[in-house]
Parts: structure tokens; C-alpha cells; sequence
């Protein structure tokens, strides 16, 4: 037995059973090692951002991370951008970098870098096994870390430490990590203070983040909601939401500064559960970045570290709101008609909720027409909505690809805007390769339509030659047709809602990945 089967074979007991790879020489030997362990599932990307955006997607579906195999520096660097999203999701993750055998790195060699410094602003947890000997209590470490923080946990594996042999053993299950419950006083604080906000005539906000967004937590805020005379709302970025007919519809706070801060006005308390003080997405010229006023009170009842569902529960018990009491009414059961005629987001995202199957998992990167998306599958059939978390544009193909690896049994519908797209293209492959149940719906306006929002947020009304050049997509424009097609996905264009209806009706009732471009 060598470190790299020790490895493996310590994730296993563990219950990380997948692992997202993109590996290169240094890891030879944690490929064969995963060769060898026919109860890993190995799933290929052709690009590290397809890695790590899988593997997100995949934790954020099952609550148990998955692991990644990356290939040295270099390697990691590819796919920090949509590490930085899961980091923001509180994504628990195992990501295992490989790097050169200890006694080479002082040569220099062309891929020596410094991986711990790359790994440390997108993870919570990083560990360099020290050689094979530390295989197995570095490997706990990392998967302790990654469910009790929770997040992102980076373990860097040198070639020595993998290839070098250790006593056979066979690694035990530890104990799963339980996140910390917050103190009596934390709960006692946020009663109290919206007990005394409500009397004074002061408005009240709930805002909900994390686990606090499953449907089981959001009946019990909407109780306690109903009960006090709280409003619910939830950050404008979330990992995943169950929602749909018979499910607490929360509203998000808007991502445009104009609307945010007319909605958030007139908050005098904001109560936090699991989630961040609302702030703009970027810094604009002559406006805040807080999006509550100065002299809003903010408690926090949980941290996005903490059981928020048990924080929710404890604050409902000091409220003394009963777990049978009248609540917020849930979403009625409700779909768009059938669009018809014109093909715009609205339209695109109305003809997606009028056919979305019952238990459907939602991966929405469709950028401006995510308040489309978002407002007409509040009333569908239960099902899960998962979005863009930090920003980075490149998530939503390979989150749906970890999605559909997660949940085989459940349809996954990728909302995706054309631009961000092209960031991690490749994750269409490994649907293919995997056939993976993912019906993707391109929203292709040919622009990169959130930049010429941004261009106009800060003052630029008319837009020149090299802007154009910068922002548009349409000279020449992108074939998703035909890129889907050379990556093994059938596809097919609509140009009309007509079209897209049509060609909805037929992805929904097959298996297997399915590519809609919607040219709007």
C-alpha cells in the first residue's frame, strides 16, 4: 500500500465517494491508486473551472463534499474562480492539488509554484501532507474541515508522499462534524429585540440565508414571520433554495443599487440568519455600499459557520411561536402560459417555467434574465434553485453537471447566459461523456448585457467603437448549436417562443443532456 491508496481509501470511509479530476504527472500515482478503488466514481473535466464548479454543485445538492484532482499549481489556478463562488457558498469541498516530490522543489522545476499561497484566498483549510506517513490524519483533517467550518479544504500531495509505501490499514469513519448551535444569549438577543422593535412600531427584517432557505426552516420563520409582524427576505446570491407550490416564496434583495436601497428603506432591525449585511455588488460613484441605512440595527442570530435551521428554531421557541401555528401562505400552484411570438428573457424564462417537471433541480447563471427566471418558477412544482454565488462568471454548466451527478433521478434545467457560457464550454462534454439528465438553455443575446448595464450605472450613456468591441458577441456571433454538437450534446436554435416551447417539451420528456440556444 502506498500514500495515494491510503488516500483514497481514507475519503472512502468517509463517504467521498466522487472525485472531479483534471490530472496531470504528478498525480500518476493517485490515478492509479483511484484505478484501483472501483467504489470512487471519477468524473473527467476538460478544464479546471469545470472541476471545481462540478464539485460545488455536487455539495451543494448531497451536503457531502466531493473531492477534486487538480494538477499542481498551475493546475488549482485554473480553477480558482469557481472555487471563489463555493467559498462563498460555504461549499464543503476536498480539493487535492498534487505537487512535485518534496526533494525536486529546490530545482525549480517549470511548474513549481507556490500552491499554498494560491490555495489560501479560496479556501478555508489548507494542508501540505508532510509525506506518507501524514497521509491519512492530513486527509481527516481535510474532510473534518470541509463539513466543520464548512467549506473548502485544499490538501496538497506531494509525488514522494503518494508513491511512498506505508503499513497497510484501513482507515475508519470518523464522526461527522456538527456545526456549532448559536449561544442562548445570541437568541435571546434577537427576541428580545424584535419584541421591543414591534412594540415601538419599528419594522422588522428576517434575513434568511444557507440551510435557513429548505422549506422545512422557511414554514417555521414564516410562522414566526406571521406571528410578529416580521418581512422575509433572503441575500441576493444563495447556494441553494428549496422552493416552488407549497413552499415559503421569500423575495432576494435586488442586485441593482436603484432598487435595493428603496426596498431595504424603511428597515429598522435586520435580524441575520446565516446571512451578511446586504451590500452593492460593486461601488458606484455618489452611492453607498451598504444597503441599509446607517442607523438600522443589526443583530445576528446566526453566522453562515452556525446551524442556522436550529438557530430558527430556537428563536421561533423564545418567540413563543407554536410548530403548529399559522404561518406566511406558501406559494400557490401557478405557471406562466405558454409564450407565444417574440423570444425575450421574459418570454425564454416564461416558456422554462411552464414546462419545469416536478422535482426539477434549477441551475440559473442566466445573468440579466435571472429576475425572470427567478419570478416565474416561484408557483412550479417543488423543486431546487441553485445560482451564481460570488460572482465569478463560468458556474452554471459545470454546477449543473455536479447537480445531475448528485441527483440521477431528477431533471436538471441550466438557465445560461451566452457570454459566461464560454468561460467553462468544456463542462458540456463531460454531460455528454457522463450522460448526464441536463436540459441547457442558452439565453444568447449575443452581448455581455450586465456590462452595458454596469456601463450605464456609472454614467456612460453612449457607448464608442472599443466599448462595443469589448462588450458585444455578435461579430462573429457564438454557435452554441454547433459547440454542443462537437462536444457530444444534441442541440438544437429557437428563435421564437414557438420554437423554444417545442423544443422544451421534447428535452423535458427524454434522458440525457439536451442544449436549447434561445436567440433573443
Amino acid at each position: 500500500m502506498n500514500g495515494a491508496d491510503l488516500l483514497c481509501d481514507t475519503l472512502l470511509a468517509n463517504g467521498v465517494d466522487v472525485c472531479f479530476a483534471n490530472p496531470g504527472t504528478s498525480e500518476m500515482h493517485f490515478v492509479a491508486a483511484l484505478d484501483r478503488k472501483p467504489q470512487m466514481r471519477c468524473v473527467l473535466g476538460l478544464f479546471e473551472g469545470v472541476v471545481t464548479g462540478s464539485a460545488d454543485g455536487y455539495a451543494r445538492m448531497t451536503g457531502q463534499p466531493a473531492a477534486t484532482l487538480l494538477h499542481t499549481g498551475p493546475g488549482l489556478a485554473n480553477g480558482l474562480a469557481n472555487l471563489h463562488n463555493a467559498r462563498r457558498a460555504r461549499t464543503p469541498m476536498v480539493n487535492v492539488v498534487g505537487d512535485h516530490a518534496s526533494w525536486h522543489l529546490v530545482n525549480d522545476a517549470p511548474l513549481t509554484s507556490d500552491i499554498e499561497g494560491l490555495a489560501r484566498p479560496m479556501s478555508h483549510f489548507v494542508r501540505r501532507i508532510e509525506g506518507p506517513g501524514d497521509v491519512r490524519r492530513a486527509t481527516e483533517e481535510a474532510w473534518a474541515a470541509s463539513l466543520g467550518l464548512p467549506g473548502i479544504a485544499t490538501l496538497i500531495l506531494p509525488a514522494d508522499a503518494a508513491w511512498g509505501a506505508v503499513e497497510p490499514e484501513t482507515p475508519a469513519a470518523l464522526a461527522r462534524p456538527r456545526l456549532p448551535v448559536p449561544a442562548g444569549e445570541a437568541v435571546e438577543e434577537a427576541a428580545r429585540a424584535i419584541r421591543e422593535a414591534r412594540a415601538a412600531g419599528r419594522k422588522v427584517t428576517l434575513l434568511v440565508a444557507g440551510q435557513g432557505l429548505r422549506a422545512r426552516p422557511l414554514a417555521v420563520a414564516g410562522r414566526i414571520a406571521a406571528r410578529h409582524g416580521v418581512r422575509l427576505l433572503s441575500p441576493m446570491s444563495n447556494p441553494r433554495i428549496e422552493r416552488g407550490a407549497g413552499r415559503l416564496a421569500l423575495p432576494k434583495v435586488p442586485y441593482p443599487v436603484d432598487v435595493s436601497l428603496p426596498m431595504l428603506a424603511d428597515i429598522d432591525l435586520l435580524v441575520l440568519a446565516g446571512a451578511p449585511v446586504p451590500v452593492a455588488f460593486f461601488g458606484y460613484p455618489g452611492k453607498p455600499g451598504r444597503l441599509i441605512r446607517d442607523d438600522c440595527r443589526v443583530v445576528t442570530l446566526a453566522t453562515a459557520c452556525d446551524d442556522v435551521q436550529a438557530a430558527i428554531d430556537s428563536l421561533a421557541d423564545a418567540l413563543g411561536v407554536s410548530g403548529a401555528g399559522e404561518g406566511l401562505a406558501p406559494a400557490a400552484a401557478a405557471r406562466p402560459p405558454r409564450p407565444t411570438g417574440t423570444l425575450t428573457p421574459e418570454t425564454a424564462a416564461q416558456a422554462v417555467a411552464a414546462l419545469l417537471p416536478e422535482n426539477a433541480i434549477i441551475c440559473d447563471e442566466s445573468i440579466t434574465a435571472s429576475g425572470h427566471v427567478f419570478a416565474h418558477t416561484a408557483g412550479c412544482p417543488p423543486h431546487d434553485y441553485l445560482q451564481i454565488t460570488g460572482g465569478a462568471i463560468g458556474i452554471g454548466i459545470p454546477m449543473a453537471a455536479g447537480a445531475a451527478v448528485a441527483c440521477p433521478d431528477r431533471k436538471v434545467v441550466a438557465t445560461q447566459a451566452d457570454g459566461s457560457a464560454m468561460y467553462t464550454i468544456q463542462g458540456l462534454w463531460t454531460q455528454a461523456r457522463e450522460n448526464l439528465d441536463v436540459v441547457t438553455v442558452v439565453f444568447s443575446n449575443r452581448t455581455y448585457a450586465i456590462l452595458n448595464g454596469e456601463m450605464r450605472g456609472v454614467g456612460v450613456n453612449e457607448v464608442g467603437l472599443n466599448a462595443r468591441r469589448m462588450l458585444n458577441l455578435d461579430d462573429p456571433a457564438l454557435d452554441f448549436v454547433s459547440i454542443a454538437r462537437g462536444m457530444g450534446v444534441e442541440a438544437a436554435r429557437a428563435t421564437t417562443a414557438d420554437e423554444l416551447v417545442t423544443l422544451l417539451e421534447g428535452a423535458m420528456g427524454r434522458r440525457g443532456p439536451f442544449l436549447i440556444e434561445a436567440v433573443l
